[in-house]
């Protein structure tokens, strides 16, 4: 009985192994229209698999952990993996027309995007460093192949075999770090290792190990100095694979982070604050510096998602249940503003090619007013100009910031997104007010203006019910750190 109650814990993963395997043979012994077949059988798996999440998710502080303390279910696992399940799903459904004309017109591209949510919601859901490890390896593995999906281009096999190199490398650190804590504590569990470490005062071995975990993780999220792989891997890769990229890995490498951070290394705040600091300025700070010289609207968003990933560190080191529903938050923003983006970017074509210049955008306003609208929204957004979602995203986090006694990380919070709002302001202003060149073609498909009118909906429109969000996001970080839950809800009424 306790073995079936262990597998139904973990359904969401049941169905996405097993419908990600059907589809693959679905695939292979399909003769004709293989890759729409299996497509469209995607999407409504993916959505049935964030139903099962939604349909286990529960409230306040109750945890459940399974297969002897290898996974735990929580309500935060479950507010992070409907996140990435939401980015999945969005960027498949606009980036189906795309896809076609990209030379990805094939059956195996939303099978690995299948395979690496699962890989997502294994590490998510993870309570030991060798299920963290596991999950871990199997979205990357899946997400490597997607970089070089193109193996005729070149630039996309470039952008594969350098994500491959340097993710092996971050890879071989995380695990590093890892056999360091299990050899000077004796567990991976991170139960055990949270008693273990209540105490304070680690031995040199585990602070090691401790920098060796972080520096791992910090690849994932390509936060500065192991972002090196982004701007080159998001300018190689396809579109739709870059898009992917840039949403669903980084919301569950982050949720990753804040597990392993705030679960069992809880007691080396003081060793693991100081490292996220430095984190989070250098990728704020090179995030808004590094993006003003690019001319290349992929290069551009990749600074630009490093620089955001830099906003959700600040508030992981608050360390604080408003932390983490700060990051939380700044998350779910970031999904939809981001999502809407790439889906702008999509349109990027002429005479049947794609142009990635910023100054291909020169006059959209007048070819494709409604496309510039919703382009000019993101960036707005993206830049954190109120009333948008974006601003609010931000002030969550700079209050986190605030609340925890760190007021200079505040300010350079504040500094690096004013410094960011120019490269964001100056797309808007080559949109409306240079002159117009040769328009775009027709958007490959029907699908992709639903995406981006949603995202733009959401972004333009939180502040009439964030409520819902909020709540989800505060119950969220009361099952990461129930100890603080009154915190937390009372950061969701102010």
């Amino acid at each position: 009985m306790q073995s079936l109650a262990d597998l139904g814990a973990i359904l969401p993963e049941l169905w996405l192994a097993l419908a990600a395997m059907g589809l693959l043979m679905l695939g292979v012994f399909t003769r004709r229209n293989a890759a729409r077949v299996v497509f469209w059988l995607t999407i409504p798996a993916l959505v049935a698999a964030a139903a099962l999440v939604h349909g286990q998710a529960g409230q306040g502080p109750d945890r459940n952990e399974v297969f002897g303390g290898l996974v735990v279910i929580d309500a935060f696992g479950d507010f992070m993996k409907t996140l990435v399940a939401v980015g999945a799903v969005l960027v498949l459904v606009m980036s189906r027309g795309v896809a076609r004309r990209e030379g990805m017109d094939r059956f195996e591209y939303p099978v690995l995007v299948m395979f690496a949510l699962l890989g997502m919601f294994v590490m998510i859901s993870a309570n030991d460093l060798l299920s963290l490890y596991v999950g871990l390896e199997m979205q990357s593995l899946a997400l490597y192949v997607c970089a070089a999906f193109r193996r005729d281009d070149l630039r996309s096999s470039e952008a594969g075999l350098k994500y491959f190199v340097l993710g092996a490398v971050a890879s071989g650190m995380l695990l590093y770090g890892c056999s360091m804590i299990y050899g000077f504590t004796g567990t991976a569990s991170f139960t055990a290792l949270s008693g273990l470490l209540a105490g304070g005062d680690p031995s040199p071995g585990i602070v090691i190990g401790l920098v060796f975990i972080a520096a791992g993780l910090a690849f994932k999220i390509s936060a500065v100095p192991f972002h090196m792989w982004t701007p080159d891997v998001y300018e190689g890769a396809p579109a739709p694979v870059t898009a992917f990229f840039s949403i669903a890995p980084k919301v569950a490498a982050m949720a990753v982070l804040l597990r392993v951070m705030a679960g069992p290394f809880a007691g080396l705040f003081d060793e693991w604050q100081q490292i996220v600091v430095l984190l989070a300025i250098a990728s704020m700070v090179l995030g808004a510096v590094a993006a003003i010289a690019q001319t290349n609207i992929k290069r551009l968003m990749a600074y630009s998602s490093i620089g955001h990933a830099g906003f959700a560190l600040v508030a992981l080191a608050a360390g604080s249940a408003a932390g983490v529903q700060a990051v939380a938050i700044y998350m779910a923003i970031y999904v939809a503003m981001g999502t809407g983006a790439w889906g702008c970017i999509l349109i990027m074509r002429r005479q049947g090619s794609r142009t990635e210049a910023i100054a291909d955008l020169a006059g959209l306003s007048r070819n494709h007013p409604r496309l510039a609208l919703c382009f000019a929204i993101f960036m707005f957004s993206l830049a954190g100009i109120p009333p948008l979602a974006g601003f609010f995203g931000k002030f969550y986090v700079v209050m986190a910031a605030i609340d925890a006694g760190l007021p200079v990380l505040a300010i350079v919070a504040v500094l690096a997104s004013v410094v960011a709002a120019f490269y964001y302001l100056r797309i808007v202003k080559i949109m409306y007010f240079d002159e117009p060149g040769e328009a775009f073609d027709s958007p490959p498909g029907r699908e992709i203006w639903p995406v981006i009118a949603a995202t733009a909906a959401f972004t333009l429109l939180f502040f009439v019910w964030s409520g819902p969000l909020l709540d989800s996001a505060a119950a969220a970080a009361v099952a990461l750190l129930p100890e603080a839950a009154d915190t937390a809800w009372n950061a969701t009424q102010r």
